[in-house]
């Protein structure tokens, strides 16, 4: 029986070996952990919350503000001190938490060197590094042996240099924000090879050249920023191809070019964004045909032809921006029928005939503004019968015709009333003075008769008044003078009984 029994016994204290000595091991390596930690904090010469008042050697790290650990080793899997407003710099010993999946220091003033230590954490997959202080540093090469990595960001850090390639060798990568740094060059070839990635933002950087063909091969992207650098060339008729594109910022740039037809063929897009390019030619007809469509900023560039009248019945859109363009032609009358419509910019074209007469019900106009075109005709009363406008912009045009005496009566929203250089004739109604949340109004440089409304020192948030070149006559209103927000007053060019004012 005892010679039976010898095996088992053996097994026994193998078993409690192997026992003990995971014990030992995890006390060991939950002992690495609180020294990593200990020894950020000894990095840390600012914490102005006490947020690390808790870290300390009498105390588990598991139990650590901004630290969890993960529940089978009882070791620290996750670090996050974002917000907290820590200030000092990188720890090399933060290298040795080697099973830490999720690192977060964003928000902070962290500065000095992004220690390369910091490649040792092989199971790392969200790396956040935005809004500190790391000047003259660059994104690290050794982000590219971080096999498992699926989000960096270290954007707002005055990074410069290259993109490093070896970052396109991260296969799993489905996030990478460097927006606002100082980084230069080309965006490489190579970053076609990341067909996980899902948001690409490299917006406000130094980079120049051609975007690369090979985004083509960004099958799984959602969201492309490549705004403010100083790329040039075409936009790529691939970025059509990009079936799952929802967002595409490429705005402040030096594109030239037409806008590629492919880019409307896609049924998910929500947001467009090419303003403040050299883009020229017309706008795709398609344009309004995506349902999904909320923004369009074409804001700034050499488009030209007429705005596109096929308007789908579905769509959604709620922001159009189409100033300082060449646009010819009326305004489509369908536009201002879509009902989710908030904001409409057309300043500074070449647009002309009458404004639509009729507007869906439903429509939610907040910002109107068409100055600087040839609009002719009167402007239709549906406008001044919208409770959300906030901004109607209407000068250097040639309409006509008197304003509403009801005109404020259901504008209690409305901050800007802009109607200078046109034909306006007849009063200034008295019911101006319900506008109680205008700051500005600006009137002159028309034909307006009669008298300053005499309450006109109501509108106590006003800080500027034009009612200069025209035929007002009578007294100037003493009570425009209390209104203490005012910074600008022109009364010139009238027949008022006191000398302008400008304040």
């Amino acid at each position: 029986m005892l010679e039976m029994g010898k095996p088992s016994f053996l097994v026994f204290l193998l078993l409690l070996h192997c026992f003990m000595g995971s014990l030992a091991w995890t006390k060991t390596n939950i002992s690495t952990d609180k020294s990593a930690l200990l020894a950020l904090k000894s990095y840390i010469t600012s914490d102005p919350y006490d947020f690390l008042a808790n870290w300390s050697v009498s105390s588990s790290p598991c139990n650590w503000i901004g630290v969890r650990c993960d529940t089978r080793h009882r070791r620290v899997h996750s670090l996050n001190l974002g917000g907290m407003e820590l200030k000092g710099s990188i720890s090399p010993q933060l290298g040795n938490l080697s099973i830490l999946v999720e690192l977060d220091l964003s928000y902070n003033n962290f500065y000095g060197q992004i220690p390369k230590d910091l490649v040792r954490l092989r199971n790392l997959k969200l790396f956040n590094l935005s809004y500190n202080d790391f000047h003259d540093e660059q994104v690290p090469t050794w982000i590219g042996d971080l096999s498992s990595l699926v989000q960096l960001s270290v954007r707002n850090n005055s990074l410069n240099g290259f993109i490093p390639l070896s970052l396109f060798n991260l296969s799993s990568l489905e996030i990478i924000d460097c927006n606002f740094n100082f980084i230069e060059g080309t965006i490489p070839l190579e970053v076609g090879r990341l067909k996980q990635l899902k948001i690409l933002r490299l917006e406000g950087n130094k980079l120049s050249g051609n975007i690369p063909h090979t985004i083509s091969n960004l099958s799984s992207i959602e969201l492309l920023s490549l705004s403010y650098n100083s790329l040039s060339g075409g936009i790529p008729n691939e970025i059509g191809h990009l079936s799952q594109l929802k967002i595409l910022y490429l705005g402040v740039n030096q594109l030239a070019g037409s806008i590629p037809s492919s880019i409307f063929n896609n049924s998910v897009l929500q947001e467009i964004d090419l303003s403040t390019n050299q883009l020229s030619g017309e706008i795709p007809s398609s344009l309004f045909s995506i349902s999904t469509l909320r923004v369009v900023d074409f804001t700034q560039n050499n488009l030209n032809g007429s705005v596109p009248t096929s308007i789908d019945n579905g769509t959604k859109l709620e922001v159009l921006y189409l100033g300082y363009n060449s646009f010819i032609g009326e305004i489509p009358s369908s536009l201002f029928s879509i009902s989710t419509l908030r904001v409409v910019y057309f300043n500074q074209n070449n647009l002309s005939g009458s404004l639509p007469t009729s507007i869906n019900n439903g429509t939610r106009l907040e910002d109107l503004v068409l100055r600087f075109n040839s609009f002719i005709g009167e402007i239709p009363s549906f406008i001044w019968n919208m409770p959300s406008l906030r901004l109607a912009m209407f000068s250097e045009n040639h309409f006509k015709g008197n304003l509403p005496d009801e005109i404020c009566h259901q504008l209690p929203l409305l901050e800007i009333l802009g109607v200078t250089c046109n034909q306006f004739e007849g009063s200034i109604p008295q019911s101006i003075t319900n506008c109680t949340s205008l700051k500005g109004l600006y009137l002159g440089g028309n034909s307006f008769t009669g008298f300053i409304p005499k309450d006109i020192g109501n509108l106590v948030k006003l800080e500027k008044i034009d009612l200069g070149a025209n035929n007002l006559s009578g007294p100037i209103p003493p009570n425009i003078f209390n209104i203490s927000t005012l910074t600008n007053l022109n009364l010139e060019a009238n027949i008022l009984l006191a000398f302008s004012h400008h304040i």
